[in-house]
């Protein structure tokens, strides 16, 4: 993976404005903060967030493929204020689950999820070298 950093422009802080790579490629459906029978535990974004890159790695296990070949992460969170409150605690299970990789990462607010309990949805691509 080649990350890409124009000349000239800062280091971003933990993600990259873009990367370069070539294999087969992943694309993982939205992740929410559910478990595997489609059950919230809690209505905490940080919890939820866990939970949903926890899942993300789940997908990529049945895929051949690990959190290290994710190339482009897109965050849908519906409380920006709240999602910046949790942000230690976000980064933190970001740290543990997926590591500290060079992503391709947009995160936007949205008004609603179509799950109501939902705080937090992330879609992933992972592209797993030849």
């Amino acid at each position: 993976m080649q990350v890409l950093l124009p000349p000239g422009w800062p280091r971003p802080k933990g993600y990259a404005n873009g990367v370069a790579v070539s294999g087969r490629q992943i694309y993982v459906a939205g992740m929410i903060g559910w478990d595997a029978e489609g059950r919230f535990h809690t209505d905490d974004l940080a919890a939820q967030a866990r939970q949903a890159l926890h899942n993300i790695v789940e997908v990529l296990q049945a895929g051949g493929a690990k959190p290290e070949h994710i190339v482009r992460m897109t965050w849908y969170i519906t409380d920006k204020k709240e999602y910046l409150a949790k942000q230690a605690e976000i980064g933190k299970a970001y740290r543990e689950l997926i590591g500290s990789f060079n992503v391709a990462m947009t995160a936007v607010q949205v008004a609603a999820l179509i799950e109501d309990r939902a705080k937090v949805e992330i879609e992933v691509t992972a592209v797993v070298p030849d």
